[in-house]
């Protein structure tokens, strides 16, 4: 379905956590990262492509997010030539684009890249909201940037709830001993990563292996 000038309507995705961190998708059998989107069919509104779509490329259904806002109008981006199926150069030019900034209300393992028989991820990942776009095919990278700008001033405050780790240690009767003091915040982030591909190491094993280097028993699990 395309419009009189030649562009296909289509809605982008731009997925928060609680910590305004963005996902971040990786498209199957590449190493391009993008945003969730897709085309909009014949007799749909955005809105209800945009939740067809978080379903079939996030796993995600409306009940799992919150739209915080959308862009005004369309933005619109042209596919070079070389990237056009030769059957359909020469009326089509590109994607016009609504854009729904959204937020995750469940836990992110509700993620699943494989609810349907044709994904489009096969990794995915937290990034920080500004999003590297060099690493965005050169010709979206214009209507992220757009999006991304239009959307910034609606995002949400974030709580200043730190994770820290702090660990003081005292000489007592020539022993030694240690006081570990931890606090971590509740939030966990899960990635789904290419096969071969390894998590970073568990903070709270270090924690444990530390004080069981000094004779202590190791603190609880958070």
């Amino acid at each position: 379905m395309l419009d009189r000038e030649g562009f296909r309507p289509n809605v982008g995705i731009i997925l928060l956590n609680q910590k305004n961190q963005v996902f971040w998708g990786k498209r199957i059998r590449t190493h391009s990262w993008q945003f969730p989107q897709g085309g909009i069919d014949r007799g749909e509104s955005p809105e209800q492509a945009m939740f067809r779509e978080l379903h079939e490329e996030v796993g995600l259904q409306p009940e799992h997010v919150r739209i915080v806002a959308r862009t005004r109008d369309w933005l619109r981006y042209e596919v070079p030539d070389r990237f056009i199926r030769r059957d359909a150069r020469g009326f089509y030019k590109g994607q016009k684009q609504i854009w729904y900034l959204l937020q995750l209300v469940v836990p992110d393992w509700n993620v699943n890249l494989r609810a349907t028989d044709h994904p489009e991820f096969d990794a995915w990942r937290w990034n920080e909201f500004w999003v590297p776009l060099d690493v965005v095919v050169e010709f979206k990278r214009g209507v992220y940037e757009m999006a991304l700008t239009e959307l910034s001033r609606f995002l949400p405050r974030v709580e200043s709830r730190n994770r820290f780790m702090r660990a003081s240690m005292r000489s007592q009767d020539g022993e030694n001993s240690v006081s570990l003091e931890y606090s971590f915040n509740t939030t966990q982030v899960h990635m789904e990563l290419p096969p071969g591909a390894t998590f970073d190491p568990d903070p709270q094993k270090e924690l444990n292996d530390l004080a069981q280097s000094l004779g202590q028993t190791p603190p609880p699990t958070v």
